[in-house]
């Protein structure tokens, strides 16, 4: 069994300068309930004699878990409670292309169930064919995140919600927000349902993302065979899935930037983001997107973006905020050789020297996250 490996000093005092012990200690704490560590080898002793036959007993042969964490509620906002009623309002609002400045987009346009909820192209593209900069990743889960978008400029969904319509992904304007959601808000098949959710209220762009958010927080992947295996089916992995679990939690260190049970450190604390080189490589360091650091303007944020989740990410290729990995086995290769090298690649990016095997392992763990759900509906 791989033991969770250590933090070297050097690298916890690096971690601690931003801001990220908290998760380094978090992660150390979960990895033993993963993967169990093995005993320090003890020196040897004289030798004793054998007990006698009927005291030996018989080898473990399968690793012995407890129980995993599981993914917990969705966490409401006070100032949006969720009901029925706006949720099926947020949901409605989601696949309607009228949202967008010219009725050619909606919020599924960018988020579709044949990629795995997340962008079919490696960058997005807008209403009149505007390319955006970065890839469409998937939303399931969303609702647990902390800090919204690859660098984590927003800080609720319904900031999100509000900063997608307006921007360059529905192409509305953020000035033209409050007159979009009046208008669309009087359509006959919206009219009863907005009176309904929002009763004596004068419609605007904040009731719009707040059923938006409702309906997003509803996304929630939690039955994977990952979770059935989670939760006691010890047959719900393949031996090579377990394999790559173990990988996943031990020498791979994947764990370290996609900790369970939502396989990202991005929905701890106040969230997370790392260096790992990607938009770097061969890129001119004036033209290199800077990520986080856009949002912070600190130096030591510089090309870091938020770790996506690992649900569903058999299903939502290409990978990376700037979509440069087409298959999802080309994505496992590129962080377990330690990414792109870089004046701000993160610490823990190394090359783990994984055998082509432990590489199919992890991929096999990896299709073990699917998400059964679709957001299409029942």
């Amino acid at each position: 069994m791989t033991s969770f490996p250590k933090v070297s000093n050097g690298a916890r005092r690096l971690l601690v300068r931003r801001g990220s012990l908290a998760l380094v200690s978090t992660l150390v704490a979960l990895a033993p309930i993963f993967v169990g560590c093995k005993k320090p080898e003890e020196k040897k002793a004289e030798p004793t004699p054998e007990p006698a036959p009927t005291a030996v007993k018989a080898p473990v042969t399968e690793t012995q878990l407890p129980p995993l964490p599981k993914v917990p509620e969705v966490p409401i906002p006070e100032d949006n409670p969720q009901s029925e009623a706006k949720i099926a309002l947020g949901k409605k609002l989601f696949f309607d292309k009228r949202l967008s400045v010219d009725g050619s987009m909606s919020c599924y346009s960018c988020h579709l169930d044949e990629n795995g909820n997340g962008g079919a192209t490696p960058r997005a593209v807008g209403p009149k064919n505007v390319q955006l900069p970065r890839h469409s990743p998937t939303l399931w889960n969303v609702g647990f995140l902390p800090a919204l978008y690859w660098d984590g400029r927003a800080a609720s969904l319904e900031a999100q919600a509000l900063g997608a319509w307006g921007g360059a992904n529905m192409g509305v304007g953020a000035d033209n927000l409050d007159k979009k959601a009046q208008e669309i808000a009087k359509l006959p098949e919206y009219k009863a349902a907005f009176a309904e959710v929002f009763p004596g209220e004068k419609i605007g762009k904040d009731h719009v993302a707040k059923a938006l958010a409702s309906y997003e927080r509803t996304l929630v992947c939690n039955d994977t065979a990952f979770d059935k295996f989670a939760a006691g089916d010890k047959s719900a992995l393949s031996d090579s899935a377990r394999a790559g679990l173990e990988l996943f939690m031990g020498k791979a260190m994947c764990v370290a930037c996609h900790a369970p049970p939502h396989f990202t450190t991005a929905a701890m604390g106040a969230g997370a983001f790392f260096n790992t080189g990607v938009g770097t490589k061969d890129v001119p360091e004036d033209q290199v997107d800077i990520g986080r650091m856009k949002v912070t303007e600190r130096d030591a944020d510089w090309a870091a973006f938020k770790p996506p989740t690992l649900r569903n990410v058999s299903r939502s290729a290409p990978y990376f905020h700037d979509g440069h990995a087409a298959t999802l086995r080309e994505a496992v290769m590129f962080m377990a050789s330690g990414g792109y090298d870089n004046k701000n690649k993160s610490p823990l990016l190394s090359d783990k020297k994984l055998t082509d095997t432990e590489i199919d392992q992890l991929v096999s763990f990896l299709e073990a996250l699917e998400c059964p759900g679709r957001l299409s509906g029942d």
